[in-house]
């Protein structure tokens, strides 16, 4: 088997949705014993700028979709490419939208989201 590069492993990464990526995840997870989650974390901590009083990086997430429960899952399932189900359980359950995305990225998806009818948090 030939050996994959890290570009074919980035590319192969952009390719796939998030419900994907969770389950790659914990298959690496199950195999490895370890968490690489956790790596991704830790590591821009360690090369943060502590100066810099606004986060580069923030995470979206529905804190009420309001009564326009069904627009919201339509926004939330054009947003992340999930599935129909996989979308409304993340409405149902005040779920996180997208992670770790450039904060005028975020802006653009809570203006969405907004714009359904959801109250939106970015953290």
């Amino acid at each position: 088997m030939a050996k994959l590069t890290k570009e074919d492993f980035i590319s192969s990464l952009k390719e796939m949705n998030l419900l994907e990526i969770k389950e790659l995840v914990d298959a690496m997870k199950e195999e490895f014993g370890v968490d690489p989650s956790a790596v991704a974390v830790a590591a821009p901590v360690a090369g943060g700028d502590a100066a810099s009083s606004e986060p580069s990086v923030v995470t979206v997430s529905i804190a009420d979709p309001g009564a326009g429960k069904v627009a919201v899952i339509k926004v939330v399932k054009e947003i992340t490419g999930l599935g129909l189900k996989e979308s409304k359980d993340i409405v149902d359950q005040n779920g996180v939208v997208k992670e770790n995305i450039p904060v005028d990225e975020a802006n653009e998806i809570k203006a969405k989201l907004e714009e359904a009818g959801a109250t939106v948090e970015v953290k």
